[in-house]
């Protein structure tokens, strides 16, 4: 089956510190620059299972902007809808770990060329080669992100096409107004829900109540499925018809960063493929565990032939 996915959203470099703890307040060192952005992360992945793949984005004209595009079309990215932008430049992000579940960000995307991003910039013709789109949480920065992810919802869900969302949230960017009023507008057209179990608080499942009444909640109010990330410990599946839990992987944790783009990124694509949920939450699963195995946030994506063999592995 033939499968075209497009997102929207940040491309930038990342700089990982090199110590536990370093924090920004003080010089350290710093691994990088690595082609990054959660939307590009997922749109490499998709690319490189031999899915079709578009993003749409903005990058300055230098050094790492042309890095990142370089990266994205080796590795099979239809990269016509990233535009260059003569007065801004290349987004960025510092990362540094507390632990490998906690993480401290400075982004520079609001004011980088990533946040110049309007709904002008999305190619009609280009976006009606998609029959998928996928919205990353973390690129609802701006009314002008949110205003081209509008576009490109009524888009594909005009054509009879699917919507995939993964709240990604940082915490970092919760102040932000945008971001909060477009989760509930996207979540009316979501047909693929993909929240870490970290982020359910955000959508109302307060302390001491059972995370399937948020689940029970979100399906009647029409998402068709519900997949949520627990790193290790695997994935649940929610539909109105079935539900399951896959078991995680036991792997040495390099780097976690990308991680869920790259689960997302084999689930949804696999299940548009053709694929059963089981098959495609063992493989995204597979998927995850091969990213965080790897320093750099789009180093770790993998190939068909990668993941088969992680399985094969780890019994099949």
């Amino acid at each position: 089956m033939s499968v075209t996915v497009c997102t929207i959203g940040e491309l930038l470099v990342e700089f990982l510190a090199k110590e536990p703890n370093q924090g920004f307040s003080r010089p350290g060192e710093f691994w990088g620059p690595y082609p990054s952005g959660a939307p590009a992360i997922f749109a490499d992945q998709v690319a490189r299972l031999g899915f079709g793949s578009v993003l749409f984005s903005c990058v300055g004209n230098d050094a790492f902007g042309e890095m990142n595009i370089a990266r994205l079309a080796r590795d099979g990215v239809n990269v016509s809808g990233i535009s260059v932008l003569s007065n801004a430049t290349t987004g960025s992000a510092f990362v540094s770990y507390r632990s490998q579940a906690q993480r401290d960000f400075i982004f520079n995307m609001p004011h980088s060329a990533c946040g110049q991003l309007t709904a002008d910039h999305i190619d009609e013709s280009l976006l009606d080669q998609c029959s998928h789109f996928h919205i990353m949480g973390s690129s609802l920065f701006s009314f002008r992100m949110v205003d081209a992810m509008r576009k490109a919802i009524e888009n594909v869900k005009g054509r009879g096409g699917t919507v995939s969302f993964d709240p990604n949230i940082r915490k970092e960017m919760l102040s932000i107004p945008e971001m909060s009023q477009a989760f509930e507008y996207i979540l009316d057209y979501t047909d693929i829900f993909l929240p870490s179990d970290g982020e359910l608080d955000y959508f109302g499942l307060n302390p001491g109540r059972q995370e399937q009444t948020l689940v029970d909640k979100l399906l009647r109010r029409g998402v068709g499925q519900v997949v949520i990330k627990r790193g290790p410990r695997g994935a649940s599946y929610y539909s109105a018809s079935e539900q399951f839990h896959a078991a995680g992987y036991p792997v040495e944790v390099v780097d976690p960063t990308g991680a869920g783009d790259c689960f997302g990124a084999t689930f949804v694509s696999m299940l548009l493929a053709g694929s059963g949920t089981q098959e495609a939450l063992r493989w995204a699963n597979a998927s995850g565990s091969l990213a965080i195995s790897r320093r750099g946030p789009m180093e770790g994506t993998s190939t068909r032939a990668d993941i088969e063999a992680f399985l094969m592995a780890h019994g099949g």
